[in-house]
């Protein structure tokens, strides 16, 4: 079973051009290609830069690699970052490249993000990243689904509830999102260095805005 990142109104779009190709040119193509998830905007580093300098803010240019060791460090220590690169996400949720992320090993972090970043009701989940490889070993859910839009619930096992408590609902789910390289790899990057740190593949990632806002989408 597949459910588009995009299952509403901003879908349909797509969804006539499936139709069209497949229902009536009845194309002989492969069964089924996955849509990409990032088609919203997107900024280089240098519209990135003028941003900032124009709002006079400091800041410090790091290479791919110092920003994956830096942020993995900083969420290991149970800082939380905002995450902002490449096109945004089409479809509901943050995938990675407008996200907070955090440490999912403290069930404080929870309560922290809820008071003092998205000012949401505390009852309100948050759900994980994990390594599309490490998936099977942390949650159940039906072989062959993709789970990569974090559209899906899956049951937590015993091992992700000891490890990373603050992506556990009290119902012992996660509304999970399967991260491949092919897909982010520079989220993949992240996720792995902070595996290689903290043993656990997992991080907590919430959409980057706060409580009736919407999800930021420009460097400003």
């Amino acid at each position: 079973m597949f459910i588009h990142s995009a299952s509403h109104d901003a879908g349909t779009a797509i969804g006539a051009c499936y139709y069209v190709d497949r229902i009536i040119k009845r194309n002989n193509r492969p069964g089924f290609i996955k849509p990409a998830m990032y088609l919203g905007s997107g900024y280089t580093n240098g519209q990135i830069k003028a941003v900032l300098d124009e709002e006079s803010l400091k800041y410090q240019y790091l290479t791919d690699e110092e920003l994956i060791s830096n942020c993995a460090y900083d969420l290991s220590n149970n800082l939380v970052a905002g995450w902002f690169q490449g096109k945004m996400e089409w479809g509901p949720r943050a995938l990675g490249n407008r996200s907070i992320l955090a440490n999912p090993a403290h069930r404080s972090t929870v309560d922290r993000i809820n008071h003092t970043i998205k000012f949401r009701e505390p009852f309100r989940p948050f759900a994980p990243s994990v390594l599309k490889e490490e998936a099977k070993n942390y949650f159940r859910f039906p072989e062959g689904a993709d789970m990569s839009y974090m559209l899906y619930l899956a049951d937590a096992y015993e091992v992700t509830i000891k490890k990373a408590p603050a992506i556990v609902h009290v119902d012992g789910t996660s509304r999970i999102q399967t991260v491949d390289f092919a897909d982010n790899p520079l989220y993949w990057k992240l996720i792995n260095k902070f595996k290689s740190i903290t043993g656990i593949p997992i991080l907590l990632n919430t959409s980057f805005n706060v409580k009736g806002e919407p999800i930021v989408r420009t460097p400003r």
